[in-house]
């Protein structure tokens, strides 16, 4: 059958099982958007901003475990589309990202609309294509998707050129496999590291599992719920490994890290064995290097052979993927005895008693903990969130607890202010029986706001938790602890009506100023299945995160609330920048 390269990309596509795509169209796409628009197996989502489409793209992969497509078109489009591509390059989430390109003549020569695609996007993105033959067309979205989600994961650039998508050819039909020399993702795990991680794990008397987002990216839930059982030990998660084990166990420590609980920065830093199951060792979990978990053998389980001993020594790598790997040692452990670790529960008992998480109400002013806390009640921990980044972000992994993966969805590593709404979008389309909950703050969701056209054209109902509390938060609690108290350009000094706002673009509007209108309001905006609802709630505006773990410190070194709420900017002789 004669094609042309529009109608061959959407036909590979299709037999991708490509159901959704989030774009925007333009002059070097259209050729690609009639062919979408003859199309009757993929539902297209008009967004309206690039950066929205990837986003939206994104928190359909991290719910639906499937890889995200965006279509977006030559210059702005893809510029724009860079901080979502970034964010899912730094949070190693699958995505195929389609971008228009001038035509092949006209390349080089600043034409209009014309940015170097590839260049831009090379340091974040797994790989990228320039497409200028249309008879490699098939191949190289097969490649793409290949690329996309095995191994980490992560997103790949298709930057196809105009001209390549009107040529006609004799379409062969889309590859069934693909191989490429110079990208062998699979890896063996070696029984050799097996075995010198269970002699570990025998003799530790204070072993930690540290969990983090490749055990949910990886679907390695189950694994890890069986592995934490059977060893006993306890486990601690980071922010984007939240909800692979469940949160409200008794094995559970919580999250670690800058904003973690006082009992999992403690169990990490006195630890004698750390079993690392699919985390990277970022700078938020591990606070100041030569402080980091001074007594402890690290074991190392990630599918990515430059991410195991990049940041910090480990004494044992094992490279695979993690559900394997769990399996690989839960297999090695059958008949040995493990130590006797009863005083390290003890221990961590007693640091729980410190009651971390613990936060003073107060009377006439609704504290940022009790929305989510009252978000948690409403649905039954049943809620698909979705978060922007900042002092709500925290506040939402510390108190909604998450007892099943793909529940949260917040930008992790690149922190990215916009990104919640979108995602919610993209969420709501992957799972449409679910609650979609995003929280949010008065500064981020002013970022994408205009996604809510989208919302209410493509309907999805998503509840919308707005902690308004007239400050870009988390900058606000920076400028107060470590610059004086001189909170530089860190108020917001004209907001809107969010009530009116929300109606204006057809979704319904409450705001919330007192307690006792909390529940209530959250009660009526779940029973609103069909509807958006914003919810703006007026909330303490002095409110803190704790506990917080000062840049320059360790994990033992701590701010905890009400204890050191008016820390010293040097105390200890900390660097605290």
């Amino acid at each position: 059958m004669k094609l042309n390269g529009a109608q061959i990309l959407v036909s590979c596509l299709q037999s991708e099982g490509i159901d959704h795509i989030f774009g925007y169209p333009g002059g070097a796409v259209l050729h690609i958007y009639d062919a979408l628009d003859a199309c009757t197996t993929i539902d297209h989502i008009l967004v309206r901003h690039e950066q929205g489409a990837v986003h939206a793209a994104d928190g359909y992969a991290r719910v639906s475990g499937k890889c995200g497509v965006a279509l977006v078109t030559s210059g702005p489009g893809l510029t724009n589309a860079v901080t979502g591509i970034a964010t899912a390059y730094i949070d190693s989430i699958p995505l195929v990202v389609i971008s228009g390109q001038v035509s092949s003549a006209v390349i080089g020569n600043d034409a209009f609309q014309e940015v170097d695609a590839v260049g831009i996007t090379r340091s974040c993105v797994k790989h990228n294509f320039l497409l200028t033959d249309v008879n490699e067309l098939a191949n190289v979205v097969k490649k793409a998707f290949h690329i996309a989600t095995t191994g980490r994961p992560g997103p790949v650039l298709i930057d196809i050129t105009k001209d390549t998508t009107i040529a006609e050819i004799e379409f062969g039909g889309y590859p069934e496999a693909i191989s490429m020399r110079s990208y062998q993702p699979e890896i063996k795990i070696e029984a050799s590291q097996i075995a010198k991680a269970v002699d570990l794990l025998c003799h530790a008397k204070k072993p930690i599992i540290y969990s983090g987002g490749g055990s949910v990216i990886g679907n390695a839930d189950k694994e890890l719920i069986a592995f934490t059982r059977h060893t006993n030990f306890p486990i601690t998660q980071t922010l984007m490994g939240l909800g692979a084990y469940p949160a409200t166990d008794k094995q559970s420590l919580g999250m670690l890290g800058m904003h973690g609980t006082y009992e999992a920065n403690m169990a990490m830093h006195d630890s004698d064995c750390i079993i690392a199951v699919g985390a990277r060792f970022d700078d938020r979990i591990t606070g100041n290097l030569e402080r980091f978990c001074p007594y402890a053998k690290i074991i190392h389980i990630d599918i990515d052979p430059s991410s195991v001993g990049k940041t910090v020594g480990v004494d044992v790598a094992i490279i695979g993927q993690v559900n394997e790997a769990l399996t690989a040692l839960m297999k090695a452990l059958e008949g040995k005895t493990l130590g006797n670790i009863d005083a390290w529960w003890q221990e961590i008992k007693d640091w729980r008693a410190v009651d971390s998480l613990a936060y003073k109400t107060k009377a006439g002013v609704i504290k940022p903990q009790s929305v989510i806390e009252a978000l948690y009640e409403v649905t039954k921990g049943e809620a698909i969130v979705t978060s922007d980044v900042g002092q709500h972000q925290m506040w939402a992994a510390q108190y909604y607890p998450f007892d099943k993966p793909r529940r949260w969805i917040n930008s992790g590593g690149l922190g990215t202010m916009g990104f919640g709404l979108p995602a919610a979008m993209g969420a709501k389309l992957a799972m449409p029986e679910k609650d979609v909950a995003c929280v949010t703050g008065e500064g981020s969701i002013q970022m994408m706001l205009q996604e809510l056209s989208t919302m209410l054209q493509y309907n999805t109902p998503v509840k919308i938790i707005n902690l308004n509390n007239g400050y870009l938060g988390m900058v606000r609690q920076w400028q107060e602890f470590f610059y004086d108290k001189r909170y530089a350009m860190s108020y917001m000094d004209a907001l809107p009506d969010f009530v009116k706002l929300a109606e204006s673009y057809g979704h319904l509007g409450i705001k919330v100023e007192k307690e006792a209108d909390l529940k209530p309001a959250l009660i009526e905006a779940f029973k609103q299945k069909d509807r958006t609802v914003f919810l703006d709630i007026l909330t303490d505006p002095t409110e803190n995160v704790f506990p917080m773990i000062p840049s320059g410190a360790g994990h033992h070194e701590m701010l905890l609330a009400g204890r050191d709420e008016m820390a010293s900017t040097n105390d200890e002789g900390l660097n605290l920048v």
